[in-house]
């Protein structure tokens, strides 16, 4: 799964005055070089709904690409699941819990988009009210179920998001202030490659420890940032860190 959020990709979030083009001119030539790689490989774009457009959409379907995107909510859509919400409401009334009910059907809209796509629409009610929520795929309902495309594809975009929060905070991806794309193309690389050996360190060195799942900003406080005293003398160099220290095994 190619995902749009993606950090090393920063020409993906072009804005309202670079358009859509730009983004599928960046998309095709990832995938390009993946199916060098993989010519069998089966991709599927994933991605919010700033990247839910016809130009993108179309292109995926042209040259054999899966997506499942996020789909920004309309009128017309919420009257598509007005029975799932009051089915969803009832269930919520009588559980006290959250409730989902979903549905699954065909969507186009009234001007922009060129063709008519399968829409899956979340209808949920949570103790603050509605939660309607939508996604357009072209993956058919043979592969996944409203379900399942939804809670276990689509909304694994949360962890990854968590991932590149983790990346930006810490290690300061998002530091990508010069003009020129070439250089924040560069900074991206740096934390990237900071990322993968933090990553390796808590994977391998930090495995059975209480700091095997901490996050990055976690591991450079508490371990990169130690602070010790420093002696040098003829012969040798004598580190003195703290007895005391709360991670000191």
């Amino acid at each position: 799964i190619f995902c749009g959020e993606h950090l090393l990709c920063p020409r993906l979030r072009t804005s309202d005055q670079d358009g859509a083009a730009g983004t599928v001119e960046e998309l095709a030539r990832i995938i390009q070089r993946i199916r060098r790689r993989g010519s069998k490989t089966k991709i599927i774009v994933r991605g919010d709904s700033g990247f839910c457009r016809d130009e993108l959409m179309a292109w995926c379907e042209g040259n054999a690409v899966d997506f499942v995107l996020g789909l920004a909510k309309n009128s017309r859509l919420k009257k598509a699941i007005v029975d799932q919400m009051a089915a969803a409401k009832l269930q919520y009334e009588e559980t006290q819990l959250p409730a989902r009910v979903f549905r699954d059907f065909r969507y186009r809209t009234l001007n922009s988009w060129s063709s008519e796509r399968r829409v899956i629409g979340k209808a949920e009610h949570l103790a603050k009210g509605e939660n309607p929520r939508f996604v357009v795929t072209s993956l058919g309902a043979t592969e996944l179920d409203a379900r399942a495309l939804y809670e276990d594809l689509y909304c694994a975009r949360g962890e990854m998001e968590n991932r590149i929060k983790e990346q930006q905070l810490a290690l300061f991806a998002d530091r990508t202030s010069p003009h020129e794309m070439r250089s924040n193309q560069r900074r991206l690389y740096f934390s990237s490659f900071a990322y993968v050996l933090i990553q390796t360190l808590r994977r391998v060195g930090l495995n059975g420890t209480s700091m095997a799942k901490a996050q990055c900003a976690t591991i450079r406080l508490k371990l990169f940032k130690i602070g010790a005293q420093i002696r040098i003398s003829v012969r040798r160099i004598w580190i003195a860190f703290s007895d005391s220290y709360p991670q000191a095994d």
